[in-house]
């Protein structure tokens, strides 16, 4: 049995129910230092994907979590970032390749016997639109506009990330995409993009290690990004890691500099 690190306020909500999508999933609230002492206080919201990985080394697949509580934690109470409350969505498992994707694709071409992802990103979004952002504004003292809303995953977690957050930029406005999966049904990511009429509202924390695989595709994502209309390090901050590999080590170091860029101190 691996060793709980939760850390801080947490809250859990076993076997939370999708009509939507049909299934249910574990989801953990991390409240902030104050929380309980306010109670007329009302914060934004974080919501994280793959959330066995965000909090917890029991729960993470690998054994490494990425230590959001811990980060938050200190870095609210050393008054770096505006206090904040983060929601850890945990995927499904086998349909987590359906939920996290933008389009249909195939999920290995080497593989025999092709297994195929429906592309339910959508469907995936509207969950977290119509089914649980609503529960968790009804349930803690949230701030509700899309300006205080943010989304956050790394790998097809990251891709699903950007795909919600230009498909719904009214709900969501501010993006952690760390390592997205960008070659997903031949950088299908690239042409969502590219559709872009009016640049939305949104600010963008990309970035990628050098010892990714394909690891350019980030920095070609972020030209394509400027064309559209971000501006570098105003609401678009992208980040090469020298040597830095497809991991949860590796993204739990780059969870405080991304807090940094969309939570700044008020």
């Amino acid at each position: 049995m691996r060793k709980h690190t939760l850390t801080g306020n947490i809250k859990r909500h076993r076997a939370f129910p999708s009509t939507i999508l049909g299934n249910r999933r574990d989801i953990l609230v991390y409240l902030p230092p104050g929380y309980r002492r306010s109670p007329w206080g009302r914060y934004p919201v974080l919501y994280l994907h793959d959330g066995q990985n965000v909090f917890n080394a029991a729960t993470s697949f690998s054994g490494v979590e990425w230590g959001v509580d811990e980060t938050a934690e200190r870095l609210i109470r050393t008054k770096n970032i505006e206090p904040l409350i983060i929601v850890a969505v945990a995927n499904v498992g086998e349909d987590r390749i359906h939920e996290y994707t933008p389009t249909p694709g195939t999920v290995d071409v080497s593989a025999k016997g092709k297994k195929l992802s429906k592309g339910l990103a959508r469907l995936y979004g509207h969950f977290l639109m119509d089914e649980l952002k609503p529960y968790i504004d009804r349930k803690y003292r949230t701030r509700r506009g899309p300006e205080f809303t943010g989304l956050g995953g790394s790998s097809l977690g990251g891709l699903v990330t950007l795909a919600i957050g230009v498909l719904y930029p009214h709900k969501f406005s501010r993006l952690i995409v760390m390592s997205p999966s960008i070659w997903w049904d031949n950088f299908a990511i690239y042409r969502l993009v590219d559709s872009i009429d009016e640049k939305p509202r949104v600010k963008i924390w990309l970035d990628t290690g050098t010892a990714e695989p394909g690891w350019e595709q980030a920095r070609e994502l972020r030209n394509r990004l400027v064309e559209r209309g971000w501006k570098l390090h105003k609401d678009l901050e992208y980040t090469e890691i020298k040597g830095a590999d497809h991991s949860e080590a590796a993204w739990a170091a780059r969870v405080e500099p991304a807090l940094r860029f969309l939570f700044p101190p008020k």
